[in-house]
């Protein structure tokens, strides 16, 4: 492919993707860096089945601790998880038969010292010791009782003190707030409950938060959560590829109704692939894969979610890359 070809490429998917052969056959195709979804739950899906879907990376968002720290670490997809959901004693998602106890813990106190039961310092400190790159906290107030403000403060400070960023499922008048104004690092979830102020969402922007996807999840308004990524992308807010897989009976890998709805939202050609190809919270992907997608590039960017569901893991070892 000549050089001017190469750029019209990469104008289209990003920096990353080069025209490419896969050996054996020499079969024609693109190469991207290596995808991630960055909403997942492996107790509730195959994981082999991720990676067969073109998904080469993994942020599972509430799992049993211990069982997450036994994974190999060079296993595929690489993983990075959160361990267990925080919450308030009786909160979202206790009692959900898709949430056996070992993912939940209760945070009863805001207590900063090690050791307490129940203290939000104790709680983070287990899932930071199982090897969570990630501290996950419930703010569900339309699924039960929330941890109160002094609690979320403490929380978020015991996980920063550990070098962790925290997520936090929002749903619920007032949650997304409350998030913002505690420090919360990104969202697991675009707000789906309400239409937020526009204030609110420039604060979220200007701090830095992200928000992973999940606009095609069952049950959700899909209106308001477009409206409000939609708002998020106008002023500048990072968007994270993610799916709540194990959400739903949706194909295990690339769901193609989630990328047409970030493009719908705004976030389009090589933004899309940036939301894919981010290896949050990782500083990358296990070394040695890539992504191919085999046959002709898109013709435009509309096409490239569809495009997509192409694509596949590969060894890199298997491409010879068409750069000049």
């Amino acid at each position: 492919m000549p050089g001017r070809d190469v750029e019209a490429l990469q104008a289209l998917l990003g920096p990353g993707a080069l025209p490419s052969r896969r050996r054996p056959a020499a079969e024609r195709g693109v190469t991207l860096p290596p995808l991630t979804d960055h909403h997942v739950h492996l107790h509730l899906i195959d994981a082999a089945a991720l990676v067969r879907g073109g998904i080469a990376g993994a942020v599972d968002l509430g799992g049993d601790p211990a069982l997450l720290a036994r994974r190999a670490a060079a296993s595929m997809p690489h993983v990075a998880y959160a361990g267990a959901f925080l919450t308030a004693p009786g909160g979202y998602p206790f009692g959900r038969p898709w949430a056996p106890d070992a993912i939940v813990r209760a945070v009863t106190s805001a207590d900063p010292a090690p050791g307490v039961a129940g203290g939000a310092r104790t709680c983070v400190d287990e899932q930071a010791d199982a090897g969570a790159s990630v501290i996950k906290v419930s703010l569900n107030a339309d699924g039960g009782p929330v941890i109160d403000d002094p609690a979320l403060d403490a929380v978020v400070s015991a996980a920063h003190a550990r070098g962790l960023p925290v997520v936090a499922h929002v749903e619920g008048a007032g949650t997304t707030r409350r998030a913002v104004e505690a420090g919360v690092d990104v969202l697991a979830h675009t707000p789906f409950t309400e239409v937020l102020d526009p204030e609110l969402v420039a604060r979220a922007a200007l701090a830095g938060q992200r928000w992973i996807s999940t606009l095609s999840i069952p049950g959700i308004d899909a209106g308001i959560a477009g409206a409000n990524l939609s708002a998020f992308v106008d002023v500048g807010g990072r968007v994270l590829y993610g799916t709540d897989l194990g959400n739903g009976d949706r194909p295990t890998g690339i769901v193609v109704e989630e990328l047409v709805a970030l493009h719908r939202a705004g976030v389009r050609g090589p933004d899309l692939l940036a939301t894919l190809t981010d290896p949050w919270p990782l500083a990358r992907i296990g070394a040695g894969v890539a992504t191919f997608v085999a046959g002709p590039p898109p013709s435009d960017a509309d096409a490239v979610p569809e495009w997509l569901a192409g694509a596949r893991v590969v060894p890199e070892e298997e491409l010879i890359h068409d750069e000049s």
